[in-house]
């Protein structure tokens, strides 16, 4: 099993095996490096514990635990776990202010305790089969095992083709879960209990503006800087992600007022302009006086490292944006760095997603859907896209109401989003749509969600329903932790710090979305820090060359022929050969149209590697050219 994450740790093994408990560790050496080696165990070696990722307030943490008399033999992060457990029983994990996926054996008890980070930085699975509990960082490392049946779970993959992930607990395959983030789960006496220990919250009644935006702003920043201060606690370098954008570029900033040395940025450009943020990135670079690299990616190259990256995901995804960053963080590899920040988080947070603006805009319109004005409002939004959805004046309205009679449910702001990327089930063979049933997406989310996330302000179920489908499922996964560590990369990220979300969750919805203007506050709180061009820009999101990455003068690269065959697909079950043969011969002559057929490629190709990898066994080398990817870099 642990062999199979070798790539999360390649800095050596560790084991522990009593009568009733094994724990395996591939340990990835960044705080400690001497002596930080896992399992580590209390005084008495009666409680052992393996753990993936970093308690950023180990050091603090640890001088309280002294204090009550704990006695320690490492300068780990890793043991401030063990003592924790032992002081606080299972409260510990609300001491720790990290990102984690904890394995806990306690040989008193006989408990097994598992632990995930608050946000889901960090993945942890787990299945049972003949009486055992097996868990791991990832699924792979379960299928190691001959008795986990290989299962394809339909109806999340029908999740991934709508909300672009599975809904915790539910992964791709039958009988693997995923332990959702903010829970604890304890197994003892052959009882399994599992329990939500912190969760987002946002109040249910309109925040009164209790200081001026200056003071509130100060607040905010200094929050973030204590958050970068405690992620930069490493004992090798840290570098910093660049996209171009207010996020990475305040996080970079304001890493540079602890880095001792002189911060090494990154960053991916691209061939295509729609696309490319490069200038932006070059001008942040410059003002921190940072040495820069970056690394141009070419559609040929997502193309080529496209399996690898369905490989390292574990799941279908429906955009190809992780895979330029997997090529990045093997750059920041070959630069001799294991620890990057980046900008994660911040728009969950604090509101930045154009969808949190179109929701505004929507409800706006909503209470006067006759009004021909309020609709133009809409045309402010996507500026970047060379095809905005707000073009069409009939297309835009008719896109736009979808779901104004729902306007106080959790998942209105979701619905145009979700209805584009859920034409994907056209797609569907009709035994895939038989097994599904005509199901309802929106109730279908509603169901799994907390009672009281109905009574939160609009823009606090907005961010809710985000953080608990598109940040935890995708944007921390397939986006960041999976293509991060498929080159041994820890990712990091400050806005994350369960702090700062406490924070911005209790603030007044207009110091998110002043008017129109995304992360109003975060922009205040950067003023003097950031270049003008940079900390007033319009959000842009990170995106990537879709459908397009895969043809090359109308002909496709190997395995996309091989896997979408009609023989391939039939076998496969998921789709009709006869629909898919159509959209790709329509992405073939580069008339894809829009995201809906771009998502319903990717996704349709991406479901079809992880029925190869993972289903019937085989591996990234022995389909298309996943290796030897070549990118031409700027330093």
């Amino acid at each position: 099993m642990i062999e199979t994450l070798h790539h999360r740790g390649p800095d050596g093994y560790g084991f522990f095996q009593d009568a009733r408990c094994g724990l395996a560790h591939a340990r990835l050496s960044i705080i400690d490096l001497a002596g930080g080696d896992q399992p580590i165990h209390n005084e008495a070696a009666t409680v052992w514990v393996v753990f993936n990722g970093e308690i950023f307030n180990f050091i603090e943490l640890r001088q309280a635990l002294e204090c009550a008399g704990h006695r320690f033999a490492s300068n780990s992060d890793t043991e401030v776990i063990v003592h924790a457990y032992e002081q606080y029983g299972m409260k510990f994990v609300d001491h720790l202010n990290g990102q984690f996926a904890i394995a806990l054996w306690d040989q008193t008890k006989q408990r097994l305790v598992l632990a995930r980070d608050r946000t889901g930085i960090r993945p942890l699975f787990y299945t049972q089969a003949r009486g055992r509990l097996y868990f791991a960082s990832e699924v792979k490392a379960l299928f190691a095992l001959p008795e986990i049946e290989r299962r394809a779970n339909l109806s999340a993959i029908g999740d991934v083709l709508t909300y672009w992930s599975a809904l915790d607990p539910d992964t791709v395959f039958e009988n693997v879960f995923s332990l959702p983030p903010g829970c604890w789960m304890s197994i003892e006496n052959g009882r399994c209990e599992i329990e939500k220990y912190w969760d987002w919250d946002f109040p249910a009644t309109q925040p009164k503006r209790a200081r001026t935006v200056a003071a509130y702003a100060e607040e905010l920043r200094e929050l973030l800087i204590d958050s970068v201060r405690l992620q930069l606690r490493a004992d090798v370098p840290v570098g910093a992600y660049l996209s171009g954008g207010l996020d990475s570029s305040a996080i970079a900033a304001l890493a540079k007022i602890y880095n001792r040395e002189r911060l090494h940025t990154f960053s991916i450009a691209f061939e295509d302009a729609e696309f490319d943020e490069s200038a932006y990135q070059q001008e942040m670079a410059r003002q921190l006086g940072a040495q820069h690299t970056s690394v141009v990616c070419k559609t040929s190259d997502i193309a080529a490292a496209f399996p690898k990256v369905i490989w390292h995901t574990e799941s279908p995804i429906v955009r190809t944006a992780p895979t330029p960053l997997m090529l990045l963080s093997e750059t920041v590899r070959q630069h001799g760095y294991k620890v990057v920040l980046t900008g994660e988080g911040a728009d969950e947070v604090l509101g930045g997603y154009d969808l949190f603006k179109e929701a505004k805009i929507r409800r706006f319109w909503a209470r006067f859907p006759q009004s021909k004005a309020r609709p133009r409002l809409l045309d402010r939004l996507y500026p970047y896209l060379r095809n905005s959805p707000t073009a069409n004046r009939a297309m835009t309205e008719r896109f736009y109401t979808q779901g104004m009679d729902r306007v106080a449910d959790p998942s209105f702001a979701h619905l145009p989003r979700w209805s584009t990327t859920h034409r994907s089930w056209q797609f569907l063979s009709k035994e895939a749509r038989a097994e599904l049933g005509d199901r309802d997406y929106v109730a279908h989310l509603g169901a799994r969600l907390p009672k009281e996330v109905a009574e939160f302000l609009p823009v606090g179920r907005d961010q809710y329903v985000e953080a608990h489908t598109l940040l935890s499922g995708y944007l921390l996964s397939s986006q960041s932790d999976r293509v991060a560590m498929a080159n041994s990369i820890e990712g990091r990220v400050p806005f994350l710090d369960h702090r700062v979300i406490e924070y911005a969750s209790r603030l007044p919805p207009s110091l998110k979305i002043n008017g129109l203007t995304e992360k109003f506050l975060l922009k205040e709180a950067m003023r003097g820090f950031l270049p003008a061009a940079i900390a007033q820009r319009t959000k842009q999101p990170y995106r990537a060359p879709d459908s397009q990455s895969f043809f090359a003068e109308g002909i496709a690269c190997d395995y996309v022929d091989d896997l979408l065959s009609a023989d391939r697909l039939r076998s496969a079950g998921y789709f009709d050969s006869a629909a898919v043969g159509k959209l790709v011969a329509k992405c073939r002559a580069g008339r894809a149209s829009g995201f809906s057929d771009n998502m319903a490629f990717i996704g349709i190709l991406s479901t079809m590697l992880v029925d190869e990898f993972f289903i019937r066994g085989r591996r990234p080398a022995d389909v298309g050219s996943s290796q030897g990817v070549r990118l031409s870099q700027a330093i």
